[in-house]
């Protein structure tokens, strides 16, 4: 990290918020990129709610998110959620989601709320600095691997309503509050259940929910 005698990152410094509720990563992280001259970690957050009260008061140039984190008093699942939340504070940052799960269902989700990265967290050390760097100056950083994986999957075979009530099925309520939710009748939440899981060749709802998921239908 380069600084002037005020302690303040010097002009051509790429400003990094890591935003990931495992302390142990953070931290890791935090001092793997204190060695670059030209990385600052101006901030951490272990929480989606703290990411985006950080990138509110610290406008990053780069945010590296992790997306299962607690909401931290925000209305969202995960940090692909709060994605749009974090750019609203801090409209200049570019985002790149790094996760565990090396899904393509995330990739297209994260790409969609407008991250501009998305690496697993095994990528090699060098990869994620260079992402860094490709990310400040508005290139696209995606896993080679999982980008090729996203595009071997296809479009959804779910018609718009059969995705509909099967992502209202999140958390295994009943039938009867899809229907209310998604305001249908509840034998045709019962039709398009069944025809959602047939599509997908899941054995029961849960299992269709997961596969949709995972492949970024829903």
């Amino acid at each position: 990290m380069t600084q002037d005698p005020a302690g303040r990152a010097t002009a051509g410094t790429t400003r990094v918020l890591i935003a990931d509720d495992q302390t142990l990563i953070r931290t890791a992280l935090a001092t793997m990129l204190a060695i670059e001259d030209d990385l600052d970690v101006v901030a951490q957050a272990e929480s989606c709610g703290a990411a985006v009260h950080q990138a509110a008061s610290t406008q990053p140039d780069v945010v590296l998110l992790d997306v299962q984190m607690p909401a931290g008093g925000l209305d969202v699942d995960d940090g692909i959620d709060a994605l749009p939340h974090l750019l609203a504070a801090a409209p200049e940052a570019r985002v790149i989601v790094v996760t565990t799960f090396g899904r393509p269902g995330y990739l297209r989700r994260a790409l969609e709320a407008g991250a501009i990265g998305f690496l697993v967290k095994d990528t090699p050390v060098d990869r994620l600095i260079d992402g860094i760097r490709k990310a400040a100056a508005g290139l696209r950083v995606v896993d080679p691997e999982l980008a090729a994986a996203s595009l071997s999957i296809g479009a959804s075979p779910l018609s718009e309503k059969e995705g509909l009530v099967l992502a209202a099925s999140t958390g295994g309520v009943s039938t009867s509050e899809i229907a209310r939710t998604v305001h249908l009748s509840e034998g045709t939440v019962r039709n398009y259940l069944s025809s959602a899981i047939g599509k997908l060749g899941a054995r029961n709802r849960a299992e269709a929910l997961r596969l949709a998921t995972e492949n970024g239908w829903v």
